[in-house]
């Protein structure tokens, strides 16, 4: 039996409760395929495999809290430190009732790889907890929060681990566990990222998962042809994520016509207004089907999805697995020529190998989303340095950043004869590094 399939059937045997991440770890493991063949004696013996795929610790712990009216809920927290060969742990932080520790342990494992394709020294990490902090007030986020980091602290630092926001946690959560933990260390080091700017926080960090998903799609279509100007674009989502995907998509020449939140699906065929959009989700904290108040002619849509809308790229920005097979066929059925994600392995794996058959470019979550993570290792640097650097100065590394993690992966498609598979290219070029520097600090 090969070393990849071994690996493969006692993890299935040992995880079989945790899908996420089963997926997460086939869809890596078998695209390495030529790089383990090549050097599988050397990484059978020193069980290269088994080391990645099993985190450095797996930390779950109680979280009490008491809402507005006095009565306490509990929750529970996770932090799973995955991988720290080339860096202190480095990955978000998710509070949404769908958290479990399989879906954090596929966050965290394919964290490894994206901050390793950034090139930027930092290991693989994530956590959270199944609290919803929506509908929940200022104060009740607060309790919530300053409980987590009461456990959390312990296990977090500078040169340690360092969280940033996932979904459902944004700057004011960050704030808030920021404030708690320097109170419980007594000191103001650079733990978390996604900072208030008035508190060490980085220009660009913000925007930075949605910029650098457009840097690293125009770089692909530039390689192949091609340019986001004039393009229609189908965005899912309507966080972070999508909504500066959206604005870059504008700023690039194209027009955006879809975007999505938990309830139902927007379709402006004039192209999206963004500050309709920012204004509905990020000001009044409601729903998409508001927006046709701001654009009568709009359509909105609780059945479906936005794949099913004719386009030239789609970027899926919202969460893990909501492209499926019949979108993916829906896509190619619509002339779409390029596929990105802004989100956490969005796609399902038959749509992924769908697309790809059909010829159509796929740009992968842990390459083409790593733009969150890279301006978060920038912010690491400036508070280390005690400077701030201008938008322009992180937007222009973010922007390189984006624009190297294509060419590295695109290379390391051609050495192994597999031009133009960017899945691929991306776990190789990711795991190359990881695995030499597991290996050369030894057991």
């Amino acid at each position: 039996m090969s070393y990849i399939n071994k690996v493969l059937d006692n993890l299935k045997v040992k995880f079989a409760d945790q899908p996420e991440f089963l997926q997460a770890v086939q869809e890596v493991l078998l695209s390495l395929t030529p790089v383990i063949e090549a050097n599988e004696e050397q990484y059978r013996k020193a069980a290269l495999l088994e080391r990645l795929t099993e985190p450095d610790r797996q930390i779950l712990f109680r979280v009490p809290w008491v809402d507005d009216k006095g009565q306490v809920h509990v929750n529970t927290g996770y932090r799973v430190q995955f991988n720290n060969a080339i860096g202190p742990y480095k990955g978000g932080l998710r509070f949404h009732p769908s958290v479990n520790l399989s879906i954090i342990k596929f966050l965290g494992f394919e964290q490894i790889f994206k901050n390793s394709l950034t090139g930027l020294p930092i290991g693989g990490g994530k956590g959270g907890s199944d609290f919803d902090p929506k509908g929940r007030s200022d104060n009740e986020i607060m309790n919530f929060c300053h409980s987590f980091i009461n456990e959390l602290h312990k296990y977090i630092g500078p040169d340690r681990d360092v969280p940033a926001g996932d979904i459902g946690v944004g700057g004011r959560e960050v704030g808030y566990m920021f404030g708690q933990y320097k109170k419980l260390n007594g000191n103001y080091g650079g733990v978390f990222t996604g900072k208030g700017l008035t508190f060490g926080g980085s220009l660009v960090r913000t925007e930075a998962t949605g910029y650098g998903l457009l840097y690293f799609t125009q770089a692909m279509l530039k390689a192949n042809g091609h340019d986001m100007s004039g393009k229609v674009v189908a965005v899912s989502g309507s966080g972070n994520v999508a909504i500066y995907a959206a604005q870059k998509a504008m700023q690039l020449g194209a027009k955006v016509v879809t975007m999505s939140d938990s309830i139902g699906w927007i379709y402006d065929a004039e192209g999206i207004d963004l500050a309709a959009v920012k204004e509905i989700k990020e000001v009044k904290r409601g729903r998409l089907s508001d927006y046709t108040n701001y654009r009568p002619n709009a359509e909105y849509h609780t059945e479906g999805r936005v794949w099913s809308v004719k386009c030239d790229i789609a970027l899926p920005c919202a969460t893990q697995n909501e492209l499926h097979l019949e979108d993916a066929k829906a896509l190619a059925a619509n002339g779409c020529i390029a596929v990105a994600e802004g989100a956490n392995m969005p796609t399902t794996m038959d749509a992924t190998a769908y697309l790809q058959k059909q010829g159509i470019l796929f740009a992968p979550g842990k390459a083409s989303n790593a733009g969150g993570v890279a301006t978060s290792a920038l912010e690491m640097s400036q508070n280390s340095e005690r400077l701030s650097w201008s938008f322009e100065e992180v937007d222009a590394k973010l922007k390189d950043i984006m624009e190297n993690i294509f060419a590295k992966l695109d290379d390391a498609a051609r050495r192994y004869g597999m031009e133009g598979n960017y899945v691929a290219g991306a776990n190789i070029a990711g795991f190359e590094k990881v695995a030499q520097a597991t290996l050369s600090q030894g057991i």
